[in-house]
């Protein structure tokens, strides 16, 4: 069943980047909803590496400061929310309560390059489902890579265990600050059918 195109738009054709929002608090149910819908979403061996902070508060945002590029400074702490998308490197751990067969565990515990791969790649997956369904559930995002990674890992990560992907700051977005949608590469341009 295809689904509509009220929600293909809602999801991706209408759907923007938002680089400002509206000053609406976001409730913390909206947050888990979206979670919800998300972690719904395939990942290889079913490992879900990916983990998300909520940052809500403004002291939270002030920890986070330090490290947004100026060009992502104002907008990130006047969003309602920020969501700093990580990925666990000890996801490994978690295998036997997710994973139906027995030595997933000990697959990737002893496999180091596996281990990382896997949650890299995952652990992104991870966040691009989460921006998906957070639009799903009627919020807007502003994902960013521009960032010191090394200083947020630093200040909310020090054990090393998480490692930050990227930002997604979250909320209602003011349209009046988005940029015109650039264009988008054709069919022929980025596929091949072989």
């Amino acid at each position: 069943m295809k689904i509509d195109q009220t929600a293909l738009d809602q999801l991706f054709f209408n759907a923007r980047t938002a680089n400002g929002f509206l000053d609406k608090p976001v409730p913390l149910a909206l947050l888990q909803e979206a979670y919800d819908i998300a972690r719904m979403a395939p990942t290889s061996m079913n490992t879900q590496p990916t983990r998300y902070v909520f940052l809500t508060t403004a002291a939270a945002k002030e920890r986070l400061k330090p490290a947004l590029s100026p060009g992502n400074l104002d907008k990130t702490m006047l969003a309602p929310v920020t969501v700093i998308v990580a990925t666990d490197t000890r996801f490994y751990e978690h295998m036997p309560q997710v994973w139906h067969g027995a030595g997933a565990k000990e697959n990737f515990e002893g496999n180091a390059t596996l281990a990382t791969n896997t949650a890299t790649r995952n652990g992104t997956l991870g966040g691009a489902y989460f921006i998906i369904a957070a639009r799903a559930v009627g919020l807007d995002c502003g994902p960013m890579s521009g960032f010191d990674i090394p200083k947020v890992n630093a200040e909310f990560f020090p054990d090393g265990r998480y490692a930050t992907n990227f930002l997604i700051n979250l909320g209602y977005a003011d349209h009046s600050k988005e940029f015109k949608r650039n264009p988008r590469l054709s069919f022929e341009q980025a596929c091949q059918v072989l």
